[in-house]
């Protein structure tokens, strides 16, 4: 039994006149009747009633029609499918980042899963990333300040909490959590102005009452942190960016209030067409914030 006879079966079997159906496949009409003829001798039993050319389904033509149908939508549904690996397979996602410091473990499972796969990384600004991805250069965006606008899904994925980085001989390193007011004449290490962090934790301090002294501004967290190691001044470090195991020269504290914290989400275009690989990467960052966890409890005096 081939496909090519069952191809033929079904369109004799659906306008039951073997002419007719010769026309249509395109094929000699003695050719068809050997095929469907060559059909019935492997299944042993008359699929059709005959009447001169006119044929009609029997009993056995339609019990063997229905099984027939489904396994072509079977074959169908999986040549989909392996067309879909395929594409997957040998995709590509633009990604449009504020949190570079998550792309390691959140991007190591995927490419491990799926090697083939060509990821890009774009660094920018919340308005930057956006005009990428309206722009089409982004397929998504994975940030800490909300992305909004026309044809423009926001997800939120994980909520982060703040907190602050000091040496291990400062004056607070050994108490539980430290209240915003009292870094009031801190010397900051911080990220520089407009990065969305910078905005969020200047914005934190000036609903506590000041305005922080930046003595250092930077784009490199692991400066940040060797500075504060040495003694150079404090900074505000979020959950998932803090470094195991911690420095023995630092401390960890917990900030005292509700609002230390942040969104981390994604954003991605309401009506743009996303590839495989992109749609699979997306559902990878669900599952990714989903499971994620941070031990920093372990790391607080």
């Amino acid at each position: 039994m081939e496909l090519l006879q069952l191809q033929y079966f079904q369109t004799v079997a659906r306008l039951e006149h073997m002419t007719r159906a010769a026309e249509e496949l395109k094929i000699a009409q003695p050719s068809l009747s050997k095929t469907i003829s060559r059909l019935e001798d492997d299944l042993g039993v008359p699929l059709f009633d005959r009447q001169g050319r006119q044929l009609r389904l029997n009993s056995f033509g339609r019990a063997f029609l229905e099984r027939v149908d489904k396994a072509f939508v079977e074959l169908l549904e999986g040549r989909r499918e392996i067309r879909q690996l395929a594409g997957l397979q040998e995709g590509s996602v633009t990604i449009a980042v504020s949190l570079p410091h998550l792309l390691p473990g959140l991007l190591g499972p995927f490419l491990t899963q799926f090697p083939l796969v060509r990821l890009r990384q774009r660094i920018g600004s919340s308005a930057s990333m956006k005009r990428q991805l309206e722009s089409g250069e982004a397929d998504l965006i994975l940030s800490s300040a909300i992305v909004e606008g026309k044809d423009v899904v926001w997800e939120p994925l994980y909520e982060e909490e703040i907190f602050l980085l000091a040496p291990a001989s400062h004056r607070l390193s050994g108490q539980a959590s430290v209240r915003l007011e009292a870094l009031r004449e801190e010397r900051f290490i911080s990220m520089n102005a407009g990065h969305d962090f910078r905005v969020l934790t200047d914005r934190l301090c000036g609903e506590a009452g000041f305005s922080p002294f930046t003595a250092f501004e930077g784009d490199e967290p692991q400066v940040i942190g060797n500075l504060v190691r040495r003694g150079l001044g404090v900074a505000f470090v979020p959950e998932l960016s803090v470094n195991r195991p911690l420095s023995p020269e630092l401390r960890l504290l917990k900030l005292a209030g509700p609002s230390c914290r942040r969104t981390i989400g994604m954003a991605f275009g309401s009506r743009r067409y996303l590839s495989e690989a992109a749609q699979q990467f997306r559902r990878h960052v669900r599952l990714y914030f989903d499971s994620v966890g941070s031990d920093v409890a372990s790391l607080l005096p």
